[in-house]
Order: structure tokens, then sequence, then C-alpha cells
């Protein structure tokens, strides 16, 4: 079964567009252009505390003065719409409940301080890897 490549760039608009994340958007874009794919843009904003006004605006024109043109984003649309990550909310919600009523999630109680205390356990027993000890799954 042939597939269209479809590749995405998804910066958080906390700031500039690094040279890191140009690099980054060059790759996608010509993988993309290659193979005869779509270029997505997507834009990660669920994260409203590292949020900067004007950020999306400038990583867009950045692309712009690259020459690097999204086939589908935020301003240009496309068949995946919304493509801004917090107008999708409502429907990761739904997809987060279909889990939990089947019993492949659970909701979790912990306060920040537990899991930071939990991390700091698991380095300090020089673990590689932080692992949740799933302890309020069965409140």
């Amino acid at each position: 079964m042939d597939k269209k490549v479809r590749v995405r760039f998804a910066p958080s608009p906390t700031g500039g567009l690094h040279l890191g994340g140009v690099r980054t958007v060059l790759y996608n874009y010509l993988f993309a252009r290659a193979h005869g794919g779509d270029f997505i843009l997507r834009i990660e904003d669920t994260d409203q505390s590292r949020f900067v006004a004007g950020a999306e605006d400038y990583i867009v024109e950045c692309l712009t003065w690259c020459g690097l043109t999204p086939d589908e984003s935020p301003l240009k649309g496309g068949p995946h719409t919304p493509y801004r990550q917090s107008e999708r909310k409502q429907l990761y919600r739904e997809y987060a409940m279909k889990l939990v009523n089947d019993g492949h999630a659970y909701y979790a109680f912990d306060r920040a301080e537990d899991l930071e205390r939990m991390r700091q356990q698991y380095k300090a027993d020089e673990h590689s890897t932080v692992q949740y000890d799933r302890r309020t799954r069965q409140l």
C-alpha cells in the first residue's frame, strides 16, 4: 500500500526560531519534497506558562524568509485541522476519557512535590530512567 509522506515541524511559541530549529525544519521540508509528500507546521502551544506573544508569527515569518512554506499550517489550514495543539484539547480529552473508561489509563492525584521527590529518589538510587511508581492507581 502506497501512503503519502507527511512530515511536520512542531515548534513551541516560546521565543524566536533558533538555528537548531531551522536545521530540523529544513530536513523535514527537503524530505517531504524529495518524496512527493507534505510538510506540515503544527504549533505546540499547550504549555501556556512558557508562551511568548508574537512568537508564532515570528516563526512563520522566519520560515517564509527561508522559503520553507508549509503545505498545511494554522494559517493555511488543511485536512487535519486544527494545527495549534491548544485547539485540539477537547479531542485529546475525549481520547483520554476513552482510555480511562476502557481501563487503559487512570487518574493520578500526586502533588508536584511528590513527583519531584520521586525523581530525586530515582537519581539518588542511580536509576538511568525515572519511572512512575503508580502509587495512586488504586485510589
